[in-house]
C-alpha cells in the first residue's frame, strides 16, 4: 500500500506543476507571482499535512537529486560565451564573500551571541551561504555540533530562504533593475524578444547571448507533437550521457568533493555541448529544464517543517541567520553597484551563494534571463569550494569578538 502512495505523490509532484503554469497562463493575478512563487506556496502547505508529510520524505530525497543534474545542462544548451566572463566571476566571488562576513559578524554582535554555540552557528551559516547545505554538513561535522541544532539551522534556513524569494522574485527584480538603470538581456515583452533576436549575434554584458525563450508555458504545447516528442528524446539522452559522464569524473575525486565536481562537469559539459549545432538548435532544451526546475521547487518547499520550528526559543538564532541572509544581499548589491556589475549578475550570483549552485536555474527562470545561468553557477562553485574554509575562518573571529 505504502509504494502506491509513493507513486501517486510523485505522479502528483512532477504533473502538478504543468497545472500552476497553466493556471498562471490564465491568471493575471498568478502570473504576477510566477510558477516558482506558487509552486512554492503549494510545497510548503503539502509538506505539512499532517497524512501527507510523512510519506514525502524518499521522494524530498530523490527528486531534487535528479532534476538539478538534468536541468543544468538542458538549460545551457542554447548559449554562446565569451572571455568576459571570468574577470565577472572574480569581482562577483570577492563582493559575496565580503558581503557574507560583514553581514554575519554583524549579525553575531547583534544576536548570535545569545545562541548557544553562536560562534560555531556563524561558522556554520558562513559556509552555508557562501556555498550551501553540503559545506554547512561538513562544518557540523568539523565544529561537533549537535544534530538537533543542525536540523534547526536547515529548517530556519527553508523559512528565512522562502522570505528572500519572496521579496526577490516579487519586488527585488525590478527594483535592483531600476536602481541599477540596466537588466542584462532580461526580455520582458514581446517588442524586447523581436529586438533581441535581431541582435542575437552581439556579445552581453557578462559574455552570453542567446535568445530568451517566449513567455513561461508557450512552448510546452510543443511537446505534445511529434516533432516535440523526437526532440525531448535526443534532449533527454544528451543530458543523460553528460550526466553519466559527469558522475564517473567524480569517481577520480575524494567523496567530500563529489559535489564540487559534479556541478562543475554538468556546467562544462552543458557548456560544450552548445557548441554543437545540433544540440544548440533544440529549442525545447530550455524549456525542459525549466519544467524540472518546478518540480524541484515545489518538492524542496515541501521540506519546510514548521512542527520543528522553536520560533520563541530560538529566535536569536532566526534573528541571526536573517541578518546574515539580508543585510549580505543589500552588501553585495551596494558593492557590486559600484565595481559596474549588472543587475542580473549580481540577483544571480546572490542566489547560488545564498541558496547554492542548484537554485540558480529557478532563479534565471524568474528573472526571465537564461543568460546569467552560468554566471550564477560560476559563482556557486568557487562558494563550494572555498565555503568550508570561510565557515572555519570565520567561526574562529567570531569565538574572538
Amino acid at each position: 500500500m505504502s509504494i502506491i502512495i509513493y507513486i501517486v505523490l510523485a505522479f502528483v509532484l512532477c504533473v502538478l506543476p504543468a497545472g500552476v503554469v497553466w493556471l498562471c497562463n490564465r491568471s493575471s493575478m498568478l502570473a504576477k507571482l510566477g510558477p516558482i512563487m506558487v509552486l512554492y506556496a503549494i510545497g510548503m502547505v503539502v509538506g505539512n499535512l499532517p497524512v501527507v508529510g510523512s510519506y514525502l520524505k524518499p521522494l524530498q530525497d530523490v527528486l531534487p537529486n535528479v532534476m538539478i543534474p538534468l536541468a543544468i545542462p538542458m538549460m545551457l544548451y542554447g548559449s554562446h560565451f565569451s572571455r568576459r566572463e571570468a574577470g565577472l566571476q572574480l569581482r562577483l566571488v570577492m563582493s559575496g564573500f565580503f558581503a557574507v562576513c560583514v553581514a554575519v559578524v554583524v549579525g553575531y554582535l547583534m544576536f548570535g551571541r545569545n545562541v548557544n554555540g553562536g560562534a560555531e552557528v556563524g561558522g556554520i551559516i558562513s559556509g552555508m551561504y557562501t556555498g550551501g547545505t553540503l559545506n554547512a554538513a561538513a562544518l557540523q561535522a568539523i565544529f561537533r555540533i549537535k544534530s538537533e541544532t543542525f536540523i534547526l539551522i536547515n529548517s530556519y534556513d527553508i523559512i528565512i530562504s522562502f522570505l528572500y524569494f519572496v521579496f526577490l522574485f516579487s519586488v527585488g527584480i525590478k527594483m535592483f533593475r531600476r536602481l541599477y538603470g540596466q537588466s542584462q538581456g532580461a526580455i520582458q515583452s514581446e517588442e524586447q524578444r523581436v529586438a533581441a533576436e535581431v541582435r542575437a549575434d552581439d556579445t552581453s554584458a557578462d559574455g552570453v547571448t542567446v535568445e530568451e525563450p517566449k513567455s513561461e508555458g508557450s512552448q510546452y504545447y510543443k511537446l505534445l507533437t511529434r516533432k516535440g516528442l523526437k526532440q525531448l528524446a535526443q534532449i533527454v539522452g544528451v543530458t543523460l550521457v553528460i550526466v553519466a559522464l559527469s558522475a564517473a569524473t567524480t569517481l577520480a575525486f575524494p567523496a567530500e568533493w563529489f559535489m564540487v565536481v559534479f556541478i562543475l562537469m554538468l556546467t562544462t559539459l552543458g557548456v560544450a555541448s552548445s557548441f554543437v549545432r545540433r544540440v544548440r538548435e533544440m529549442e525545447l532544451s530550455y524549456d525542459v529544464g525549466m519544467y524540472l526546475i518546478y518540480i524541484f521547487s515545489l518538492t524542496i518547499a515541501s521540506m519546510a517543517d514548521f512542527s520543528s520550528l522553536d520560533l520563541r526559543g530560538g529566535i536569536n538564532q532566526l534573528a541571526f541567520m536573517s541578518v546574515a541572509v539580508f543585510l549580505s544581499l543589500i552588501i553585495h548589491a551596494v558593492v557590486c553597484r559600484l565595481i559596474r556589475v549588472d543587475a542580473d549578475s549580481m540577483m544571480i550570483s546572490s542566489v547560488a551563494f545564498i541558496n547554492s549552485p542548484p537554485f540558480v536555474p529557478m532563479a534565471a527562470v524568474a528573472m526571465r534571463n537564461k543568460r546569467v545561468i552560468v554566471t550564477g553557477l560560476g559563482a556557486g562553485i568557487v562558494g563550494y569550494a572555498l565555503g568550508n574554509h570561510l565557515g572555519v575562518v570565520m567561526a574562529e573571529l567570531l569565538s574572538r569578538l
